[in-house]
C-alpha cells in the first residue's frame, strides 16, 4: 500500500519531527510506502488534492488533530479513499472516539493492520462535519481560546473563566424531522460522536456510523451535570440536559451567537441548517 501522510506542523503547538522520523522508521521495515506531505493551512485545498491526483495513494493520513483530520477529510468524501489518522494534536478528540491508538507505534500499525469502514458526516451550513459542531457557550470559548496568546491548559482555563463569567441564554427554535422544539439554552450540540476532546461525554449513545447523529441541548449548567460529563455511566437530568436524534434539522436564534464546526470557529450564526450524509467517508479503525 501507498500511504500519503498530510503533516501539519503547527497542530497541538508543538513539531512533528518525533512524527517524521517514526514514520520513515516503521516504512523501512516492511513492503509498505509512505510520502510526506506538508499542510500549509492557506494552499491546503488546492495543493493537497493535486498530490493525491498525482501519486493516487492507497489511504491519505491526517497527522494532527481534529482540524487536520477535518482539512484531509473534506478531501475525501465520496472518493473511496480511506483516511487514516495519526493523533498529533492537542486534544484529539475524534481519534479517542474511534478508538485510534494515541502512541506512535500503535497508530502506525492500525494503518496497515487495520481496516477500511464508512462513518458518517454532516453537513452543517455547508460546511462538513466529521466529530462535533455547536453554537453557544463552546463556540465562545473556541473563539477566546484561538485569540489568546495563550496555549495549553493554561490558556483553555483562561478561556473557560471568561467564558463561564459572560454565559447568555439563547432562545432557539428547533426543527427536527417531523417535530419543532422551543428552548432556551447555553448551548445547542449537534453531535456525530460521544465525547469532546477534553474527555468530557456529551451524547452517551453517539455513534458515527449509526445513519443519524444528536441534537444536545444543555438548558441548564449546573456543577453535577458538568461532573457527570466525565462519568459515562451517569445519566443526564433531562431538567437541565436533553437529547434529540434526528436526520436533519433546523436551528434559529433570537439573536446571531458563536458557532463552531469540529473545533474551529466559523463566526456568529442566526440558523443552522444541518443534515447526516451516511457512510461518505472511509477511514481505517481497528479491526
Amino acid at each position: 500500500m501507498l500511504f500519503l501522510f498530510a503533516i501539519n506542523p503547527a497542530s497541538g503547538g508543538k513539531g512533528k519531527n518525533e512524527w517524521e522520523v517514526a514514520i520513515h522508521n516503521f516504512f523501512a521495515q516492511n513492503e509498505h510506502q509512505a510520502e510526506l506531505f506538508h499542510l500549509d493551512g492557506e494552499t491546503d485545498d488546492v495543493e493537497l488534492p493535486k498530490k493525491i491526483q498525482e501519486i493516487k495513494p492507497d489511504c491519505v493520513v491526517a497527522v494532527g488533530g481534529d482540524g487536520t483530520i477535518k482539512c484531509v477529510a473534506e478531501q475525501l468524501v465520496d472518493t473511496g479513499i480511506p483516511l487514516g489518522v495519526l493523533p498529533a494534536g492537542s486534544a484529539n478528540g475524534m481519534a479517542r472516539e474511534l478508538n485510534i491508538p494515541q502512541d506512535i507505534d500503535g497508530s502506525l500499525n492500525l494503518l496497515v493492520n487495520g481496516e477500511s469502514r464508512p462513518i458518517d458526516c454532516i453537513d452543517v451550513n455547508g460546511e462538513l462535519c466529521i466529530h462535533l459542531s455547536d453554537v453557544g457557550l463552546n463556540a465562545q470559548l473556541i473563539r477566546y481560546y484561538q485569540r489568546n496568546n495563550l496555549r495549553g491548559k493554561l490558556g483553555y482555563l483562561k478561556s473557560v473563566v471568561k467564558v463561564l463569567s459572560q454565559r447568555r441564554l439563547l432562545k432557539v427554535e428547533i426543527n427536527l424531522d417531523d417535530q419543532c422544539v422551543q428552548r432556551a439554552a447555553f448551548m445547542i450540540v449537534l453531535a456525530n460522536a460521544r465525547m469532546y476532546g477534553t474527555g468530557a461525554v456529551i451524547n452517551p449513545d453517539g455513534d458515527p456510523s449509526d445513519g443519524k447523529f444528536e441534537i444536545v441541548v444543555f438548558r441548564r449548567l449546573t456543577f453535577w451535570e458538568i461532573i457527570k460529563l466525565f462519568w459515562r455511566y451517569q445519566p443526564f437530568n433531562t431538567r437541565n440536559i436533553e437529547i434529540f436524534p434526528a436526520t436533519s434539522i433546523n436551528i434559529e436564534t433570537h439573536k446571531k451567537t458563536h458557532f463552531q464546526v469540529d473545533g474551529e470557529y466559523q463566526g456568529k450564526v442566526k440558523e443552522i441548517n444541518a443534515k447526516i450524509r451516511p457512510g461518505v467517508l472511509l477511514m481505517r479503525l481497528p479491526a
